[in-house]
């Protein structure tokens, strides 16, 4: 009896991080190193290979001298939000696959709606495919957001092989995916989600946006982590990596790139949530200043930097007499073992006594800063808090702090001096280092220090 070649379904793992393959649990991945990141699948029948064992593309490319290749056909297309272009690099690349990321309720939706407004107001045709909610839902979201623009195509469907077939016929400039694990490839077996499932619809998304020409964004879903769900692989495949960040309980919303092939990945966009939607914040630092206490010691306003632009934000701090027998270091916003550094250094070099006290420290309005920069300005807000004096509301502090005390240069310095030559500061603590590169600016004092102590005299 002649046996049936045909090759049966099996079970084999899936590292969620690099994709990598084994037929048994591991829990080290053995190509990428990352623990417990396996997961089972089960893996189709094989298909026959092709004639001569390649694949036929839809189009037929042939290899191109460098110097023939010209750039005048790559095309930028406004997304209508310049918070939104800026992290893009100027606008989405026709044929460009865009990821975004977030927490569920962050907004992620809201901003693939808005852009559809936007995009459809510039005559372009977008085919808008949810797996997640009815017509109806997304209708009622529309409405209360002002969307209704003719060119917008709502269409409720996960299969793919039906998603494809709609391009096909509509034939859309943009292509709008919420979200990519709902959608289910009918030739693989896995559950719609799983790490076969999301590679697998993606390949075929990055197949026709290339061939195709159209814009794909795509939702994808993170985990506790604050990853995005699925296989690493994913990120690799796009274009472009946005993550939506920020408390969906604040009113503000951070939109940074992580990645990015047509553009910098140091950008970052800043909405503020409303009733009729996201909304563009085009002063930062002025919001993130707003409702700031006047004459209160323990605050202090500090300079940073979100990828290229200069933010002003508080820093606050607040010491308190030891609850139990072992002081507390509570920090919102800022690295906890550079606070725990820093209070060593203020104890040692700086002259207060902090050991036998609990400390506070807040960034104001939910930011999580991760730059040096703002050493100085913790410093300050600690020195203020310990001596109970206040900082004047004219003064803002920028610099890095070392183990020895030292206040060490910063890169941007002059960036950061206009930004708050604009918002009205009038005095400037900042690294010597810094004043020597930038010498004078008119209508701001500029003081350069090199050590922590200096801090008292200038100050307190």
């Amino acid at each position: 009896m002649a046996k049936d070649k045909t090759a049966k379904s099996r079970t084999i793992f899936f590292c969620s991080e690099c994709g990598n393959e084994s037929p048994k649990w591991l829990g080290k991945c053995s190509a990428c190193g990352a623990w417990n990141s396996y997961v089972e699948e089960v893996k189709p029948k094989a298909k026959a290979m092709p004639v001569q064992g390649r694949l036929l593309t839809e189009t037929s490319a042939k290899p191109e001298n460098l110097k023939d290749i010209s750039l005048t056909d790559e095309i930028r297309i406004s997304t209508g939000l310049s918070e939104l272009d800026r992290v893009l690099g100027g606008g989405v690349m026709e044929g460009a696959v865009v990821l975004i990321g977030g927490d569920p309720g962050i907004g992620k939706s809201t901003l693939l709606l808005q852009i559809c407004q936007r995009l459809g107001s510039q005559k372009k045709k977008i085919l808008y495919v949810s797996g997640e909610e009815s017509l109806r839902q997304i209708k009622l979201r529309a409405e209360r957001l002002g969307v209704n623009e003719d060119n917008l195509l709502i269409y409720s469907e996960v299969g793919f092989n039906l998603i494809e077939e709609t391009i096909a016929v509509e034939d859309p400039d943009i292509l709008m995916i919420d979200s990519i694990q709902t959608v289910y490839q009918p030739e693989v077996s896995s559950a719609a989600g799983s790490v076969s499932q999301v590679r697998e619809v993606t390949a075929n998304l990055v197949r026709l946006a290339k061939t195709r020409g159209m814009a794909v964004f795509i939702v994808g879903h993170v985990t506790k982590e604050g990853l995005i769900a699925g296989p690493r692989v994913l990120e690799h495949m796009v274009d472009t990596v946005l993550y939506f960040e920020g408390d969906k309980n604040a009113a503000y919303r951070l939109l940074r790139a992580v990645k990015n092939r047509f553009g910098a990945t140091n950008e970052v966009g800043i909405f503020e949530m409303k009733q009729n939607g996201l909304e563009e914040v085009k002063n930062p630092s002025e919001y993130m200043l707003n409702g700031r206490p006047t004459n209160e010691y323990g605050s202090v306003a500090v300079c940073t930097m979100e990828g290229s632009r200069p933010f002003i934000i508080e820093v606050q701090a607040l010491l308190s007499s030891m609850a139990f027998n072992i002081a507390r270091r509570t920090v919102t916003g800022y690295d906890y073992n550079r606070l725990l550094m820093l209070l060593a250094v203020l104890e040692r070099k700086g002259g207060l006594k902090v050991n036998m006290l609990d400390c506070f420290v807040n960034i104001a309005g939910g930011l999580k800063i991760e730059e040096t920069a703002i050493d100085l300005g913790v410093v300050t807000a600690i020195y203020s808090a310990y001596l109970e004096i206040y900082v004047p509301q004219s003064v803002i502090v920028i610099g890095e702090v070392g183990l020895t005390g030292e206040v060490r240069g910063i890169p941007f310095g002059e960036q950061r001096i206009r930004e708050a030559r604009k918002l009205g500061f009038e005095k400037i603590i900042l690294p010597q280092a810094n004043l020597l590169k930038s010498g004078t600016e008119p209508g701001v004092e500029l003081i350069g220090i090199k050590h922590i102590k200096q801090l008292k005299e200038i100050l307190f």
